[in-house]
């Protein structure tokens, strides 16, 4: 048995990393918070919205399967303003959304180990030293490092995340404040507004479809050849439906253990986080605090590694699709050094929004505002194009969307243009 499951990781990889970038802010914050403020109201609206977004996620790996090729070359084919298109919104929401999950990152960080920082030095000298680990890592090993890395973290937190869940139902199986009654109203300002977070961060930003196509090209290229299209479809579907059951996970631990409690969950992620692994301590014991903290942390360092290697990756591939007028071929010791450069690049400008947030009072609420809305308005887009480019000439008629898929595709665009349009609205007449 111990043979076969060290076997099935082996095959796995871009959909292991699709996790490590999916289970975040999503997981460990929203979706805990989910259960902490609203118990069990929105449990069953993960697969929902898991299932909804279903086609745009897998059309990237897909892309790869049956070309050979990451699906940016489909948006080059497709035409120029679709792969400029997808440029500016990475451009865009690079540093911010980078600066937004490191400073959880390294808040867990502190709190796990306990640290002492000096608030003077606070949040920007612990993100940056998690930023600059990070950075490394992928600096030195790049793809190759990625993906042993992230399968340790992914075990540690798929076998952390069960474990709690598990042991809370065997000790409080209606939960720590049973006598707690969920409230949530369609015509409250804040129920509205996380509800519409909640599902529109769920699984994870658009920009992780693209993501995975090229980690699939990249994990091609280093193992000499293409992965089949079942292989690939395997690898995606355990990464695609594993994050939904941990999201489902997270939500029930936070309505079992923080759901209820006096100390209301905080807006703040990065505070939140704290709060959750102290929360867990009160009630369950000081054993639980390693479990709870090793999951929370590596939750967090799987997005802040996996976002730290795909903006400069995709940007990389985007420059070289551009440079070589769509050539497959272009040099890799010039496309490493384009992916360093840019890896360099979104280190400096993440630096600078940390310091931003350290020296100007409300940029974190800001700056994560920000970020959402870029993220809420290029998901319907980057939705319409990977379908676009997969109903395109690179793909061969009877690979393409048959009537279901072109179906729920449609259905599911048109779901998610409602979803930026309405907390777009809500935004605006806050």
């Amino acid at each position: 048995m111990i043979t076969r499951l060290t076997k099935t990781l082996s095959t796995l990889g871009p959909g292991l990393l699709y996790a490590g970038a999916a289970v975040g802010v999503s997981h460990l914050v929203m979706s805990t918070k989910a259960g902490a403020s609203y118990q069990y109201i929105f449990l069953l609206l993960i697969p929902l919205i898991h299932l909804i977004k279903y086609p745009f996620y897998k059309f990237g790996p897909q892309y790869t399967a049956l070309t050979g090729r990451n699906i940016l070359h489909g948006y080059y084919d497709l035409g120029k303003w679709a792969l400029a298109i997808y440029v500016v919104m990475t451009v865009l929401s690079m540093c911010l959304i980078q600066a937004a999950v490191t400073i959880v990152t390294s808040s867990i960080v502190i709190h796990f180990f306990g640290l002492q920082i000096p608030a003077e030095y606070m949040p920007h000298l612990p993100a940056i030293m998690v930023l600059l680990a990070a950075a490394i890592i992928l600096y030195i090993g790049q793809y190759s490092v990625l993906d042993k890395v992230m399968k340790v973290v992914i075990i540690i937190l798929t076998l952390t995340t069960i474990t709690a869940l598990t042991t809370v139902l065997l000790m409080a199986p209606g939960g720590i404040h049973p006598d707690a009654s969920p409230i949530f109203s369609l015509y409250e300002y804040a129920d509205i507004i996380f509800l519409a977070a909640f599902l529109g961060w769920m699984p994870a930003p658009m920009d992780v479809s693209v993501w995975h196509s090229v980690w699939s090209e990249e994990a091609n290229r280093n193992n000499r050849t293409r992965a089949s299209l079942r292989k690939a479809m395997l690898d995606f579907r355990v990464g695609f439906f594993g994050t939904a059951l941990l999201a489902m996970a997270f939500l029930s631990l936070g309505a079992l253990v923080m759901f209820g409690s006096d100390e209301p969950p905080s807006a703040i992620g990065a505070v939140f986080a704290g709060q959750l692994i102290n929360m867990y301590t009160d009630s369950l014991g000081s054993w639980a605090y390693p479990l709870i903290g090793i999951a929370a942390l590596a939750t967090m360092f799987s997005t802040t590694l996996t976002c730290l290697d795909a903006y400069p990756r995709t940007l990389q591939e985007s420059y070289c699709i551009w440079k070589s007028k769509g050539n497959h071929e272009f040099p890799r010791a010039t496309s490493k050094t384009v992916y360093r450069t840019i890896l360099l690049a979104a280190v400096i400008g993440t630096t600078g929004i940390f310091l931003i947030i350290k020296n100007v009072s409300g940029a974190m609420g800001l700056i994560v505002t920000i970020a959402t809305v870029v993220s809420f308005i290029s998901a319907p887009i980057i939705a319409y194009i990977n379908f676009r480019v997969m109903c395109g000439n690179t793909i061969k008629e009877t690979d393409r969307p048959d009537r279901l898929m072109t179906l729920w595709s449609r259905l599911g665009i048109l779901v998610m243009i409602l979803f930026s349009l309405t907390y777009l609205w809500l935004i605006i007449t806050r």
